[in-house]
C-alpha cells in the first residue's frame, strides 16, 4: 500500500456534536486504479477531488456500484468494523452483475482498516454515533462508447455519522412504481437503482409521506423494500420479511436482525409478504409494527401506511413492546462493544495497522 498522509488535517475544525452527515469527510481516502486487465497499487491519500471528464464512462453508462458500512468506537476508544466480509462479498456481486472487475479481499479489507486507523480520531463516540464508510467501484475510461469500460477506480471515502429518522415516519405503499424488475439489477448496489427511486419518492413526499414501500413490478401485490431499506412486518408476535432475490438487496442489517431475532426465540418467517395480508392485519388489529432496516438508519419505524388513498395508522408501541426497538438495541449494543458477540461479527481495527499493510 502506498501511503500519503495529509499535511493539512481538518480534524481541529470537526465538532462531533455539530456536523452534517454525508457532507463532512475525514482527512483521507483510499483509491486504486484498474487498467490493462489488472488492479494497480492501493493508495491511501488525502481526501479531495479527482480529475475526470464528462466523457467518463461511469457517468455516461452507469457502471458504478457501492457499499455502505460503519466503524464504531467504544468507551475505551477501541474501534471496530461490523461484518466487513459481507460487504466485500456483496460489492463483488454487484461488480460482476455490472460487468466490472472484482476487487481482492486484500484491497478491500486492508484498505478499510488502514483508512479507519489513520482517521480513527474522526470517529465520534456515543449512542447512535459512528463512521459511515462508502467503498465504491466506477468506470473511469474516457470514451463515449456503449460497451464495457477498460478503466476503473476502486475508492473508499467516509463521513462521521449520527442517528437520523429518529421519529416514526409515514410510508406510501407503491401501486405503480417499482424499485427493480426480474432480470434487472435490484440485487446489486448499483448507483442507478438509487437515481431511479428519487422521482417516485418525491411524489410520495408531495402526498405527505416520507418514504415508499416498493412493491413487485408485475402485480404490485407484494412488499419488496422500503426506500433504501429492507422491510420487516410484525403480525401478532411473528416477524415476516421478503426473501432476497434478484430484485431485493441482501442487506447486512437485514441478516443481522433475522439472526438476532432467532437468538431471542422470536419466530421469523422469510416469505413473500402480501400487501393485502398486511392491510387486513391492520384492520383486524393483529398488525403490530412495520419497520425498515439499513446500515445508515439502522431502524426506521413506520407510523402509518398509505394505501389506496388512505393512511392506515399503526400502533405506537413502547420500546419494551416493540420488536424493532428491541432488536435495534441488540444490534447497536453488539456493534458498540456493549455486549458479548456470540456471532463473531465485530472486527477490531488495531492501532498502527498501517505498519503491517
Amino acid at each position: 500500500m502506498i501511503i500519503q498522509k495529509t499535511e493539512n488535517s481538518r480534524l481541529s475544525d470537526f465538532d462531533p456534536n455539530n456536523f452534517s452527515f454525508g457532507n463532512t469527510f475525514i482527512d483521507h481516502m483510499v483509491i486504486c486504479e484498474y487498467e490493462n486487465g489488472k488492479w494497480g497499487d492501493v493508495k491511501l491519500v488525502p481526501y479531495g477531488p479527482i480529475p475526470f471528464t464528462p466523457a467518463m464512462m461511469g457517468v455516461n453508462y452507469g457502471q458504478a456500484c457501492f457499499e455502505g458500512m460503519k466503524a464504531y468506537k467504544d468507551k475505551d476508544g477501541q474501534v471496530f468494523l461490523f461484518r466487513p466480509e459481507k460487504n466485500f462479498e456483496r460489492i463483488n456481486k454487484s461488480a460482476k452483475r455490472l460487468a466490472m472487475p472484482e476487487v481482492t479481499e486484500e484491497m478491500f479489507l486492508d484498505g478499510l482498516k488502514a483508512l479507519v486507523d489513520i482517521d480513527r480520531n474522526w470517529i465520534p463516540q456515543g449512542e447512535g454515533m459512528s463512521l459511515y464508510i462508502r467503498p465504491l467501484i466506477f468506470a473511469t475510461e474516457e470514451a463515449l462508447k456503449a460497451r464495457v469500460a477498460n478503466k476503473y477506480m476502486f475508492a473508499i471515502v467516509a463521513t462521521p455519522a449520527k442517528s437520523y429518522y429518529s421519529e416514526p415516519v409515514s410510508v406510501k405503499i407503491s401501486d405503480h412504481y417499482s424499485r427493480a424488475a426480474n432480470g434487472g439489477v435490484g440485487s446489486a448496489k448499483a448507483a442507478g437503482n438509487y437515481a431511479a427511486s428519487f422521482y417516485p419518492t418525491q411524489l410520495a413526499i408531495e402526498e405527505g409521506y416520507e418514504q415508499i414501500i416498493w412493491t413487485d413490478d408485475s402485480t404490485h401485490e407484494y412488499f419488496e423494500e422500503s426506500g433504501t431499506m429492507n422491510v420487516f412486518v410484525r403480525i401478532n408476535d411473528t416477524i415476516y420479511t421478503p426473501p432476497t432475490s434478484e430484485k431485493i438487496l441482501d442487506g447486512v442489517t437485514r441478516d443481522s436482525f433475522i439472526q438476532l431475532a432467532k437468538k431471542r426465540g422470536i419466530e421469523v418467517k422469510i416469505e413473500p409478504v402480501a400487501v393485502k395480508t398486511v392491510v387486513e392485519a391492520q384492520k383486524n388489529g393483529t398488525l403490530k409494527e412495520v419497520w425498515g432496516v439499513g446500515t445508515a438508519v439502522v431502524t426506521t419505524v413506520f407510523q402509518a401506511l398509505g394505501y389506496e388513498g388512505t393512511k392506515l395508522e399503526l400502533p405506537a408501541l413502547s420500546d419494551e413492546e416493540s420488536f424493532a426497538a428491541l432488536l435495534k438495541k441488540d444490534l447497536t449494543d453488539l456493534q458498540n462493544n456493549l455486549s458479548e458477540d456470540p456471532f463473531g461479527w465485530r472486527v477490531m481495527v488495531e492501532k498502527n495497522v498501517l505498519e503491517t499493510v
